[in-house]
């Protein structure tokens, strides 16, 4: 069915094709002329010496006409006109009424010529002017006839005037039919370029990898993203077997590519790996098959990837905020149920250490047990502290005020640990949010605290506040529209792989003496208000991103 459409569109635009038409128009013109021009040379040359001089104006003149039309269109490349299109018509006209008038008048053979003509400019000119055209072509048959046949009508020509009425008449309908489809075949294909068009630059400008394959493992396409992924140039490759390559950078992507090569299974949401960098970057793939259509010529594979980084981390943080919101219950129940018998213990061993019968020994074992009874003290405040993280109001505020605020508490604090030095990159302008600005400053605090921490003397604690439109945002965000994000980057060693995927989980801790609370406070404060953190770490540093919504729903706020 597709090769039948296909023949019939390039029967129908051969038909409609301007160009071509003219090119058969020269080459019946020259024709004519040249017979003419013989015949009349080889039975008139001593006979009928008028004969011979129309003759060879008429094959001069046509010789000349078709000349300077070739070169108009075929060498100059300039697009017909209807001046240029009756010039044509006329003088062809004027070329087959001398030719009948030199074969006999109204009786001549050559008077179907006629037709021809009639309906070549049924098919380039509108239909009023192909009417017009079959008027002259028919008056000069008249006229030729009227002076041959000395006045007398003959029933053939009143026949041939017939059949010139209906052929034009006929023709000029068929023409304007054709004209219709074709411009209607004339804006069809424009809007098909220019859906192609629209298609490629998504194609070009999407972030998920796109690249298709025929069963021999050659590419037969590959968009920019999938190219910068697999590290495949585009330009070199297509057409070369790539399947070893794409191999090298992700054997994901090329075990869905040859499970659908081999069994037409169709991959959906499979995951697999990229090896970026020295690292394993998690795909997204999805594998699909062209239009059954193509069989015939071999099947082609389309994969279809992405990085789903941000989607697994988010996964995770939303493990982790469940993981926390249980874990805060049972801290906040534990805290409740020990701080009260804590504080008896130690007031009962505060009393009895000041006791005028207390020994030495016995006042520092009180001590001891005064000491170690105020450390669970503050660990379980830390406890009810982390349990009860909460959006209690929120008021109006510029998050670059609280950002250098916080940033400038950290830098001083004891526990700032080595002079790394601090690099600030906030906006101009006001950036605003609706927040609970000592949850939100606490939160902040902490993260930069916990980077100059983990920088070295000589390294640097990178800030920046910038805001983010829904474009630039990474994918499967709880939350749509607009959103400020809040970097905090070091330049330590990362963090410890032992840790990794338990970085905001209560007790998760390297330091010594740590708590492990920080980083769960941090994760639940920006949960309360709707937001998320990220973390990227490499051996050069670690990267926390806060994602702040700026239009939060009103479900983020607690009662």
């Amino acid at each position: 069915m597709a090769l039948q459409l296909t023949g019939r569109t390039e029967r129908f635009q051969a038909v409609l094709d301007q160009r071509r038409l003219l090119r058969w128009i020269y080459l019946g013109r020259v024709a004519v002329a040249t017979a003419s021009f013989g015949a009349t040379l080889l039975g008139s040359l001593f006979v009928d010496p008028v004969s011979t001089f129309v003759a060879t104006a008429l094959f001069v003149t046509a010789m000349a006409l078709t000349a300077i039309s070739f070169v108009r269109t075929e060498v100059n490349r300039r697009t017909p006109g209807e001046g240029f299109l009756y010039a044509q018509f006329v003088h062809d006209l004027v070329l087959i009424t001398s030719v009948v008038h030199l074969t006999g008048g109204g009786d001549s053979q050559f008077s179907a010529l006629y037709i021809l003509v009639m309906a070549a400019a049924a098919l380039l000119l509108p239909i009023g002017s192909s009417l017009l055209l079959a008027m002259l072509g028919s008056v000069l048959y008249v006229g030729d006839a009227f002076l041959v046949s000395g006045g007398d009508l003959s029933p053939y020509l009143v026949l041939q005037l017939v059949v010139f009425t209906l052929v034009a008449v006929g023709t000029g309908y068929i023409a304007a039919r054709l004209q219709e489809a074709g411009e209607g075949r004339q804006r069809l294909q424009a809007e098909l370029a220019r859906m192609q068009l629209r298609a490629a630059d998504i194609l070009a400008n999407i972030r998920a990898g796109i690249i298709t394959v025929d069963d021999a493992g050659r590419l037969l396409y590959a968009n920019p993203a999938a190219a910068t992924l697999l590290g495949l140039p585009v330009d070199e490759a297509v057409g070369t077997p790539v399947l070893e390559r794409i191999r090298a950078a992700s054997p994901g992507v090329l075990e869905a590519l040859t499970a659908h090569i081999a069994g037409g299974v169709a991959t959906s949401r499979r995951e697999g790996v990229l090896l970026s960098g020295g690292r394993a970057v998690p795909l997204g793939i999805t594998t699909t098959s062209v239009s059954g259509d193509l069989r015939e010529e071999g099947r082609a594979t389309t994969a279809i990837f992405q990085d789903i980084t941000d989607v697994k981390q988010l996964e995770a943080a939303n493990l982790r905020a469940q993981r926390l919101e249980a874990v805060a219950e049972l801290s906040a129940s534990l805290a409740h149920e020990i701080k009260n018998p804590l504080a008896s213990i130690q007031s009962a061993v505060e009393q009895l250490s000041h006791r005028a019968s207390a020994t030495p020994d016995e006042r520092t074992l009180s001590s001891l047990i005064v000491r170690e009874s105020e450390r669970l003290s503050r660990l379980l405040s830390e406890f009810l502290d982390f349990a009860r993280v909460q959006v209690l109001r929120r008021d109006t505020l510029d998050l670059r005020t609280l950002v250098r605020g916080a940033a400038a508490l950290a830098g001083t604090h004891p526990d700032r640990g080595a002079q790394a030095g601090l690099v600030l990159d906030l906006p101009d302008a006001e950036v605003r949010l609706d927040a609970d600005e000592d949850l939100l400053h606490r939160a902040v605090f902490n993260l930069i605290l916990n980077a100059f921490q983990a920088s070295p003397p000589e390294g640097e604690v990178r800030v920046r506040l910038r805001t983010l439109a829904p474009g630039e945002q990474p994918l499967g965000l709880p939350f749509r529209g607009t959103a400020h994000a809040i970097e905090v980057r070091d330049s330590g060693p990362g963090i410890a792989p032992e840790i990794a995927d338990r970085l905001f989980e209560p007790f998760a801790t390297t330091k010594p003496g740590g708590s492990g609370l920080g980083l769960a406070m941090v994760h639940r404060a920006i949960e309360a208000h709707q937001g998320v953190i990220l973390v990227d770490s490499t051996s050069n540093g670690t990267g926390f991103t806060v994602l702040l919504p700026v239009d939060p729903t009103p479900s983020g706020i607690a009662p």
